[in-house]
């Protein structure tokens, strides 16, 4: 499996940028880690690729707008200068071949803020039918940050108006210590599997809304919720009683 995978990525921090080297070469894994700027010094431009995951910073703050008002990234909207969440967003669809997906963990306010660009940038992207499915994930689960986050998964070439998956698992996982939180492996193999039944449900039909962790959505349920995408308020997660 790893001989046919080709791996590119960039970092800019120099001490992340020789870790995620170290890791690499731990596991055998050979690929082509540049150290730079992505928003600045896209050291892949023109790369389309299959599968892009991304960990930005959340809610990035001075990331130079000024000097990229015009960068062809910026297809679904121009970015807030104070908050780059939705750069990273465009920056990896703008990486993504025409059937490829991406994964993204952002902090929790992609999926809400009423920040004018910020909301009109997802509302884009939604109405563009490039998110698949959100996934509110519980606070705690990070070292670097006592904040919730949540996974965005990305897909071009998905069925016009096609629905979003929204599952929600701020509730599960156990505490390692009183700051941090660890996913159990079932807890994550429960995730995948319902991704996975869903994603093939129009040839198997087996998938089925689970009341208080996962809901298909359609577009125009969300619209109506004024585009926010969290699982639990203004998207639903409890099965509506005529289903």
């Amino acid at each position: 499996m790893r001989d046919t995978i080709s791996l590119y990525a960039q970092e800019a921090d120099f001490e992340t940028w020789r870790l995620a080297r170290m890791n690499l070469a731990i596991r055998g894994i050979d690929g082509i880690v540049a150290q730079a700027d992505s928003f600045h010094d896209d050291r892949h431009a023109g790369l389309e690729a299959d599968i892009v995951l991304a960990h930005p910073p959340f809610n990035g703050y001075e990331w130079g707008k000024e000097s990229l008002t015009s960068d062809k990234r910026w297809h679904f909207g121009l970015p807030p200068r104070r908050n780059a969440n939705f750069a990273w967003v465009q920056h990896c669809i703008g990486h993504l071949a025409p059937s490829g997906h991406a994964g993204l963990v952002l902090a929790n306010e992609s999926m809400s803020s009423i920040q004018r660009a910020e909301r009109e940038i997802r509302k884009v992207l939604i109405d563009a039918d490039l998110v698949d499915c959100i996934v509110a994930l519980p606070g705690q689960l990070f070292f670097s940050t006592q904040r919730p986050s949540c996974l965005w998964l990305l897909a071009r070439g998905r069925q016009r108006g096609a629905p979003i998956l929204c599952v929600d698992v701020r509730g599960l996982g156990h505490m390692l210590s009183p700051t941090h939180r660890a996913l159990e492996d079932g807890d994550i193999a429960r995730v995948t599997e319902t991704y996975g039944t869903w994603k093939n449900a129009k040839d198997t039909g087996d998938y089925s809304d689970i009341p208080d962790f996962c809901r298909s959505v359609s577009v125009a349920e969300i619209r109506s919720n004024g585009y926010v995408l969290v699982p639990g308020r203004s998207v639903v997660l409890k099965i509506p009683k005529d289903n």
